[in-house]
């Protein structure tokens, strides 16, 4: 444990991007403030521009819990922040709309110190028990090493351990993607030969239940962020995203089909990759960057 860091608390910090959603980060921080043991600060960076969050927030002082408040919008603007703005090279983010489990802080400062240059990512079940309107879930039981594979997608920044130092030196988050900065980072952070591991005992819990009418327009922007993420890569002349690109396709159709209820998973997708993946592609090769959005996820 570092100097200056109170006993019964991990010199690790946590980094949570809000857009002023209060009762729902009222809950992640409650969930935080549960952990044992607690962790060194926690880091909320606002992109409001109100002042309820940093009143909600001050109640929760003991937690070590502070706001850096932001002008940007965007949750790979606030992300990159928050890693700024901690004290620790140690740092473990969620979202706004999610709530820890009790060991969280435990296990995500274990991870850390068994290898502190690597990325740890961890399971995201679907608050309520409602998988199918949650999206952004994992549930899978079985620890996997990425490192060395072509991916982009095995990154859920609403749960994962990280070395503010080395992300920072990767680049950070693409603050010019609309969606896919998580997945954008993934790629860099893969193809550069860094570790990144999925580590199922870290888990959170995903508050963000949609209609299918807001499953559909989120698909949408998802496959509008992957053709922007391909056409990025593309430009800059890598040419491996000609195996990735169609490869995330083949399996984002073809896996769910394996599952119970997986055909409106794939029908999902389907029309995503109809209505976005193209659209974002085109914007991107033409070099028009995409609007950001709100951090912590949309409401939309």
């Amino acid at each position: 444990m570092q100097p200056g860091v109170p006993a019964g608390r991990e010199d690790v910090s946590v980094v949570i991007p809000t857009i002023g959603r209060v009762e729902l980060l009222r809950a992640c921080l409650d969930s935080i403030a549960a952990c044992r043991p607690a962790p060194a600060e926690v880091v909320v960076v606002d992109q409001s521009g109100d002042g309820q969050v940093a009143d909600l927030v001050s109640g929760y002082a003991r937690l070590g819990a502070r706001v850096v408040k932001s002008d940007l919008r965007g949750v790979a603007a606030g992300r990159n922040l928050g890693l700024r703005a901690v004290a620790h090279d140690a740092v473990l983010m969620t979202d706004d709309d999610c709530t820890v489990a009790p060991d969280w802080i435990e296990i995500g400062a274990r991870v850390l110190a068994e290898d502190p240059q690597l990325i740890v990512s961890g399971r995201v079940l679907p608050g309520g028990g409602d998988e199918d309107g949650v999206p952004s879930t994992i549930s899978d039981t079985e620890r996997r090493e990425h490192t060395g594979t072509l991916q982009c997608g095995v990154l859920y920044t609403n749960n994962v351990a990280v070395n503010r130092s080395e992300v920072l030196k990767s680049g950070g988050f693409d603050e010019t993607f609309e969606r896919a900065s998580d997945n954008d980072l993934c790629y860099r952070w893969l193809t550069s030969g860094r570790r990144l591991v999925y580590e199922p005992a870290l888990v959170v819990s995903h508050h963000d239940w949609r209609s299918p009418k807001q499953l559909k327009r989120l698909y949408v922007r998802y496959w509008r962020g992957e053709g922007a993420l391909y056409a990025k890569h593309l430009r800059a002349g890598d040419l491996r995203i000609l195996r990735l690109a169609p490869r995330d396709v083949y399996w984002r159709l073809r896996g769910p089909l394996g599952q119970p209820g997986g055909r409106r998973q794939a029908t999902l997708e389907l029309r995503g990759i109809v209505l976005g993946l193209l659209v974002g592609f085109a914007r991107q090769l033409l070099g028009r960057s995409s609007t950001r959005m709100s951090a912590g996820g949309d409401p939309g």
